[in-house]
């Protein structure tokens, strides 16, 4: 291993060195820092469509919630929180793409579960207190490295060396006993080159869902090396969270009487009473190991290389009543002269998996072309098991004994070469080829003691061309096209053996117009699927989404983005999504017959999503925003029945932040405030929904049986924060 890695290394300096210096090079020397996300990220005149956020944005609002609500306002974003709150599950859609399809990068590591392909930001709590900026590209965006994008991709630098020594203290603390703890702190620059730094981080939170709690622990530590033209990055980072189940959601009639209650851990006592299991919980710990070696060459050449190490373990508990032995592997019992076959129990099913990824790519640059050129690799073994750690009648079973055992190998290598050339003082190219391979492999059981036996291999082309035209100073035009294919993940392949990988043929057109006093960004796009993997609006018993291959479908939108400078002291930063996202056909099953509805909305795809801020900073310390988010009714399966239908929903936040300079032992105390939902709406932003055939034992006639659950979201709640800064 190591050799191939000094090899590999060693091939990109070497190339490095037959670059011809023929031409005067006058472009901006990027920090070493900013090389870690090169692949991954575009710049603000390339010819795909994105959003940037800086850290300083990010800690207006940074007081517990997840990075999925932080990037609520942004476009075509809808998010969500199992507890209510945005502490603990949380979830982000862009363009009514869910998280499976959103590609996640950390420094430029994939982040996204190998085997499920979802993004769980609640292992890593108080993530964005060591983020430095984030990038949110919509589209196939240009995920060079892991699974493919088909909504967004979300591309994270972490904290970059800080020049001085630095620390800070933070609580906040809020509705629902919502508190987050945070210290952080740097050495800066010791000897000029060398700095440590770190994080350690508490939340705790009841929600508002019941019982929704939430205690996650987590930590960020760094070790850098750094001359003028090397970086050597060493990062170790985690979480340990430990979450109440939420994912049940609730009915109709439920929510309408009872809109916080929460049927995870509920069961029957011996007197018939109804209590709750105190420790229905998910349990996870993850640790990530980052080593990152970036180097330039000269102002032209830079290489990086980047290795990964993830270790993951953990299991979410359950108390369940009336469990056949069978599915346990028990053996039927006497006792009295009866015979017992069924029991209730707790039980714990586990997944403990590494994930090693390596990636190295070299950069070239001069005044008209910039091409960055490299490859990935990542090594996935997850095993996935279940065991009973009580049971009121156990047999003849041994603790800690596994009533399933299964494995998943996943493998994926991919190359790359994108570069943008400038044609002309107007004109300039964007190209990106990606050879994508994947090989994934199962064996043993799943939960549901199905044998599970998966043996892919996938091959991927995925090309991107795109053009931007520089009107003048003000004004540029850009098109693109782009290409993605991805593979099903593992609860596809336990729903439907025979499910077939998505293809996405993705059309993106725009306009930027940049003055002093006005931004905007118009674009408008057209996504064109083939065997989409589109969500059918039920879930698994974990909460997760099912997912099916629709034939043909597309996305056709329009997104505007503007920031309107009123006056020196008065912001406006409105955004609209306007589509149409279909199913160019659906066949269903209703009343057992098999009916062509023709053309239908896609799940989870609401046709108009609008957000503002109005910003008044009165002066440089002290800023108000009033935050305002509308989505449109949207429909959580694909056969538009008006069972399935989402509301709409229009909630305004309110933020305040304000900074005192001492010149005493602290350089500043920061003091934030958020009330979310301030006019107390009650709504629902995510559920599922369902359908089963239930045939009449009369008269042997079928019917149809549709169903729904929902997923409140909090009313008026507060957080309020205080950040002393050393």
């Amino acid at each position: 291993m190591k050799s191939t890695l000094k090899l590999l290394f060693f091939i990109l300096i070497s190339v490095s060195s037959f670059s011809q210096e023929t031409q005067q090079d006058s472009t901006k020397v990027e920090k070493l820092d900013e090389v870690l996300v090169k692949a991954v990220r575009v710049n603000a005149t390339s010819p795909i469509t994105h959003s940037n956020i800086t850290k300083e944005k990010l800690a207006k609002r940074n007081l517990g919630q997840d990075i999925p609500i932080l990037l609520n306002y942004l476009p075509s974003v809808v998010t969500t929180s199992d507890a209510g709150a945005g502490v603990g599950y949380t979830g982000i859609r862009v363009r009514g793409i869910n998280a499976q399809s959103t590609n996640i990068t950390i420094n430029g590591i994939p982040y996204n579960d190998a085997e499920s392909l979802g993004t769980f930001w609640v292992n890593l709590g108080d993530f964005t207190s060591s983020v430095e900026s984030l990038q949110l590209q919509r589209g196939v965006g240009t995920s060079t490295n892991g699974s493919g994008a088909f909504g967004a991709s979300i591309n994270i630098l972490t904290d970059v060396i800080a020049e001085k020594a630095n620390a800070e203290i933070s609580n906040s603390f809020g509705s629902y006993n919502t508190r987050k703890h945070t210290l952080k702190f740097s050495t800066g620059k010791l000897n000029k080159h060398f700095e440590i730094a770190g994080r350690l981080s508490q939340i705790k939170s009841d929600g508002y869902i019941d019982r929704a709690t939430s205690d996650l622990k987590s930590y960020f530590l760094q070790a850098s090396y750094i001359d003028e033209n090397t970086l050597i990055k060493g990062l170790v980072f985690g979480g340990h969270e430990i979450t109440y189940q939420a994912w049940n959601g609730i009915d109709a009639e439920t929510l309408k009487t009872n809109r916080t209650f929460n049927s995870s851990g509920i069961y029957t006592d011996e007197e018939g009473n109804i209590q709750f299991y105190d420790n229905e919980v998910d349990n996870y710990k993850q640790d990530h190991y980052q080593l990152h070696f970036n180097e330039r060459i000269n102002n032209k050449w830079s290489t990086n290389l980047s290795l990964n190490y993830t270790f993951g373990r953990g299991y979410f508990e359950q108390y369940k009543e009336d469990q056949d032995f069978a599915d346990y592997d028990f053996e039927a019992i006497e006792i009295g002269g009866e015979t017992i076959n069924t029991t209730d129990l707790i039980r714990r099913r586990w997944l403990d998996n590494n994930f090693y990824v390596i990636n190295a790519n070299a950069n070239y640059k001069n005044n008209n072309i910039d091409l960055i050129f490299g490859a990935s690799y990542s090594s996935y073994d997850g095993d996935h098991f279940g065991e009973v750690i009580w049971a009121r009648y156990a047999s003849d079973s041994q603790i800690r004994d596994r009533y399933y055992n299964g494995n998943g190998k996943k493998k994926d290598f991919s190359v790359f070469t994108k570069a943008t050339y400038r044609v002309n003082n107007k004109i300039s190219l964007y190209g990106d080829l990606q050879l994508r391979l994947v090989d994934y492999k199962t064996s043993g059981l799943s939960s549901d003691r199905i044998n599970l036996k998966v043996d892919e291999a996938y091959n991927f082309f995925n090309p991107k061309a795109g053009i931007t035209y520089k009107v003048n100073d003000n004004n540029n035009l850009y098109f693109s096209y782009a290409r993605a294919n991805r593979e099903p993940n593992r609860s596809d392949f336990e729903t439907n053996n025979n499910i077939k990988p998505e293809q996405l043929n993705d059309f993106e057109l725009g306009w930027r117009h940049t003055t002093e006093k006005f931004n905007i960004i118009a674009n408008t796009y057209f996504m064109l699927y083939n065997e989409q993997l589109a969500l059918t609006g039920s879930i698994d018993d974990t909460g997760a989404p099912i997912r099916a291959n629709n034939d043909e479908s597309y996305r056709l939108g329009l997104e505007i983005e503007t920031a309107f400078r009123i006056s020196k002291k008065v912001v406006l930063q409105p955004n609209i999504t306007i589509s149409s996202n279909k199913n160019k056909e659906t066949i269903a099953s209703i009343d057992g017959q098999l009916v062509n509805l023709g053309k239908t909305n896609i799940s989870f795809s609401p046709e108009f999503i609008a957000a503002n801020a109005i910003v008044f900073q009165p002066n440089s310390n002290l800023q108000f925003s009033f935050l305002s988010k509308y989505v449109g009714e949207q429909f959580m399966g694909n056969t538009d029945s008006e069972v399935s239908k989402l509301e709409s929903y229009f909630v305004n936040d309110f933020n305040v932040t304000y900074e005192i300079k001492t010149n005493a032992i602290f350089k500043s105390i920061i003091i934030s405030g958020l009330v979310n939902n301030i006019f107390g709406k009650k709504y629902v932003s995510n559920g599922y929904y369902f359908t089963y055939d239930d045939t009449w034992s009369v008269l042997g006639e079928t019917t149809t049986i549709e169903g729904a659950g929902y997923y409140p979201q909090a009313t008026t709640n507060f957080l309020l924060g205080v950040t002393l800064k050393f």
